[in-house]
C-alpha cells in the first residue's frame, strides 16, 4: 500500500518497532530519562531554545490551547481564512468568546502580509494573529516569515503558527524569524501516528499567558511548562508515542534538518512536474506547498472518484475538502515518504485518469518526474 495522504504519513519500520517495546510507567526514572532527551531534540527541530509542550492530542488539541491559554472573552484577535483549516481557527475562537476578524483569503492564494499590516494598523486592539504555516486543504505555503515581520515589533499582538503539516517539513525556524506560537503535529512530516500536539511559545507569548483569563484544564501550558522541568507530563503520558518521538527525532538529528527539506523540495519539484506533464492545473496559484502537491480534477472528471479509484489500487491520496470537494486531489511528499512511493502513485494515477476518460499518454507523468529526480540529486 502507498499511503500518500497529508496525514497520517508512514511510519518507519524502526519507528514502529521502538513504540512495540514494553510499556514502562509514565513516572519512573527511566521514563523521566527518556523524555528528558526527547524534550531537547524538539527544540532542535523547532529552532528554539524555548521549552516545547507536549500533550496526548492531535494538533487540533494544540491550537485550542493555544486560544484558551493566550486570551480572554472579549479579546480580538484576527484570523488568516484561506482553507478549512483557515476556519478552524475561527471556529476555536467562537467557542471561547474570542472576537475573530476574518481575513479571507481566496482558496489556493496564500495571505498578503500587507494585508495584514493594514488590518493591524486598523485595529490595535487585535492581540493575536492566527495562520497556518501550510494550508493543507490548498496546498499553500503562508509567508510566515514576513508574517512574523509584520508582528514582531507590535508589543501587544502575538503571531500563532499552526505547523501541524509543515513543522518537519520544511525550515520554519522558530526564533530565527520570531515566531510567537508554534503549534504541530505528529502524524504528518514528524513521521509518527496521529496522537501527540505540541506547543512552543517565544517569551512575548508567555506574557500573554498571564493575563489570560480562558478556562483551561488539560490544555494548562502553565501546567504543562511546571511539569516538563521535572521531565515530565502533568497527566498520563502516551508512553509508546513518546518512545516513537525519540526514535523519529533521533533519527532527523543524524540526517540533519536541511538533508530532509532538500529531499522534500526534490519530491515536490519532481511531483509538480509530473501534474504540469499529463496537463493537469496546480490548485495553489501562489507559494505552492513543499509536503503536498494540491492537483485540479481534469473537466468532466470528479476528484473524489479519482481518489477512489486509485485506493482499489492500493495508493491512498486525499480528495478536497469543503468547497473544493470533487474539484481537486491531493498528493502528499513528506516524512517517510520516498521517490518509488510517488513514481508509484503517478503511474497508478496516470492509468486512473485514462480509465476515467481523461486522455493521459502512458508515461508522460512518470518520464517527468524522472527527469527532475534525475537532475535534483538525492541528498
Amino acid at each position: 500500500m502507498y499511503l500518500m495522504t497529508p496525514g497520517p504519513t508512514p511510519v518507519a519500520p524502526e519507528t514502529n518497532l521502538a513504540m512495540a517495546q514494553p510499556i514502562i510507567h509514565h513516572r519512573s526514572p527511566l521514563f523521566m530519562e527518556i523524555l528528558g532527551e526527547v524534550r531537547a531534540d524538539l527544540k532542535y527541530l523547532f529552532e528554539t531554545e524555548q521549552e516545547v509542550l507536549i500533550f496526548a492530542a492531535t494538533g487540533t488539541g494544540a491550537m485550542e490551547g493555544a486560544v484558551a491559554n493566550l486570551l480572554s472573552a472579549g479579546d480580538t484577535a484576527l484570523v488568516v481564512d484561506g482553507g478549512k483549516f483557515g476556519e478552524r481557527w475561527t471556529e476555536l475562537c467562537n467557542v471561547y468568546g474570542v472576537k475573530a476578524e476574518r481575513l479571507a483569503v481566496p482558496w489556493g492564494r496564500a495571505v498578503d502580509p500587507k494585508a495584514v499590516a493594514k488590518m493591524l494598523d486598523a485595529n490595535p486592539a487585535i492581540k493575536a494573529v492566527f495562520v497556518q504555516a501550510n494550508e493543507t486543504s490548498t496546498g499553500v505555503q503562508h509567508p510566515v516569515k514576513e508574517l512574523a515581520e509584520v508582528t514582531k515589533n507590535r508589543a501587544g499582538t502575538i503571531l500563532v503558527v499552526d505547523a501541524i503539516s509543515a513543522l518537519g517539513g520544511y525550515a520554519i525556524p522558530m526564533d530565527k524569524w520570531g515566531i510567537d506560537v508554534l503549534v504541530a503535529g505528529s502524524q504528518k512530516a514528524m513521521m509518527l501516528p496521529p496522537g501527540l500536539a505540541f506547543a512552543a511559545l517565544s517569551p512575548k507569548a508567555w506574557e500573554f499567558v498571564k493575563t489570560s483569563k480562558l478556562p483551561k484544564y488539560y490544555f494548562n501550558f502553565a501546567k504543562a511548562a511546571k511539569s516538563a522541568e521535572k521531565n515530565q507530563t502533568p497527566y498520563t503520558s502516551p508512553v509508546s508515542l513518546i518512545l516513537g518521538l525519540r526514535e523519529v527525532l533521533g533519527k532527523i538529528k543524524k540526517v540533519g534538518l536541511e538533508k530532509i527539506y532538500a529531499h522534500n523540495r526534490r519530491l515536490s519539484k519532481a511531483c509538480k512536474a509530473a501534474m504540469q506533464a499529463m496537463g493537469l492545473e496546480l490548485y495553489s496559484k501562489d507559494y505552492p506547498s513543499v509536503v503536498l502537491t494540491a492537483v485540479m480534477a481534469p473537466a468532466g472528471v470528479d476528484g473524489q472518484k479519482v481518489v477512489a479509484e486509485l485506493r482499489k489500487k492500493g495508493i491512498w491520496i486525499a480528495g478536497g475538502q469543503a468547497e473544493a470537494k470533487g474539484k481537486i486531489f491531493r498528493i502528499a511528499h513528506m516524512g517517510f515518504i520516498d521517490t518509488v512511493d510517488l513514481l508509484g502513485t503517478i503511474g497508478g494515477l496516470e492509468e486512473v485518469l485514462n480509465a476515467l476518460g481523461y486522455k493521459v499518454q502512458p508515461g508522460a507523468g512518470l518520464k517527468a518526474a524522472q527527469e527532475v529526480l534525475a537532475k535534483e540529486a538525492a541528498v
